[in-house]
């Protein structure tokens, strides 16, 4: 499909899928900011702050250029921090091909505008048409991807062509691509599976055992749908990758970033040095915060998320949010059939 293709930018992430894109044979162009990760991609073939000593395919090309990058390629895979796609993207619109297939693969809400990826996207790229933004998520960890292990994931734009021309450039024999329209949810399960990540490595570092991580990627994943229906998502995609397949690989594998900051964070470590020890972004803290304002404007019940809020945010102590959290009053399971079953009584 794609001649030119590019990845920006190349953390662990990005350097996993422009693998996966050589290894389909594309001559892919990965853009860094940093010079000497830039050397060391082109002349040594490896990313070693990211990916320790795992050797790349030299048909991926590194450059600091955003022009370079940018200029002339048929398909663009964002894997920028959700604080920086704005800026990012607003750079590289002048030197856009109006029919470039832009795939993002972030998994996080703006902060402030609390904008899912693809509203950013058609914010600063208005001559692409915004029902071709693809979003790809699901359970995948780059420390896999880049050693070739089965993995699957999902992409989804509203225009299916798209989904399909992003499932035909990604997918090969290790790395299985289905498509999906439902845009909003597969966005906002990839997004919100970070704040339960985070729980997960709070609940297994204060050594509370399976029971207890079974129940909370289990209510955890009640809040997504919650929300993610309430915002408009189809409440069946959060059964799929990008909702508790997600959450599974989030919340039970020390791959995870969010599951080692949260573990970290149960250890008494504070949160500014957490994130300064981990040298990565970890979307699951600011993903938090959006949501427990999103969670506000929607008018959405969500406590796994503002207990967490209240640990990263007002110092409450994990031990202190657990048992805040059993000792909430007791409610249904599922409050939709409930509130349902009850109507159809009084009728």
């Amino acid at each position: 499909m794609s001649n030119k293709v590019s990845v920006l930018v190349a953390g662990s992430w990005g350097t996993a899928l422009a693998s996966v894109l050589a290894d389909n044979g594309k001559q892919v162009l990965l853009w860094s900011r940093n010079e000497d990760q830039v050397i060391e991609i082109n002349e040594k073939h490896r990313n070693s702050r990211f990916l320790q000593d795992v050797e790349l395919s030299p048909l991926i090309v590194a450059t600091n250029s955003l022009q370079e990058a940018v200029e002339d390629a048929d398909a663009i895979i964002m894997v920028v921090p959700s604080t920086g796609m704005r800026e990012v993207a607003s750079r590289m619109r002048p030197f856009l091909k109006k029919d470039a297939l832009i795939i993002h693969a972030t998994k996080g809400f703006e902060i402030g505008t609390l904008k899912r990826m693809t509203e950013v996207l058609a914010d600063e790229l208005p001559d692409i048409d915004a029902k071709r933004l693809v979003v790809l998520s699901g359970p995948s960890h780059a420390e896999e991807v880049i050693r070739k292990y089965p993995t699957t994931v999902v992409v989804a734009a509203q225009d299916l062509g798209a989904a399909e021309a992003a499932q035909d450039l990604l997918i090969n024999s290790y790395f299985r691509v289905y498509t999906n329209p439902d845009v909003t949810g597969v966005e906002v399960g990839g997004a919100l599976k970070n704040i339960i990540g985070l729980g997960a490595g709070l609940t297994d570092g204060l050594g509370f055992g399976d029971n207890a991580k079974a129940a909370l990627v289990t209510r955890g994943l009640a809040e997504i749908a919650r929300l993610g229906t309430a915002m408009g998502a189809n409440p069946l995609t959060f059964a799929g990758l990008a909702g508790i397949g997600d959450l599974i690989a989030t919340c039970t594998s020390q791959h995870s970033r969010n599951w080692r900051a949260g573990n970290k964070l149960a250890k008494g470590i504070p949160l500014d040095d957490v994130l300064r020890e981990m040298g990565m972004v970890v979307e699951g803290v600011k993903t938090t915060k959006a949501a427990y304002e999103l969670c506000r404007r929607f008018d959405v019940t969500m406590p796994i998320t503002d207990e967490l809020y209240n640990v990263l945010f007002d110092g409450k102590s994990p031990q202190l949010a657990a048992q805040d959290l059993m000792g909430r009053v007791r409610t249904h399971e599922i409050e939709e059939v409930a509130s349902e079953s009850a109507t159809n009584v009084l009728k």
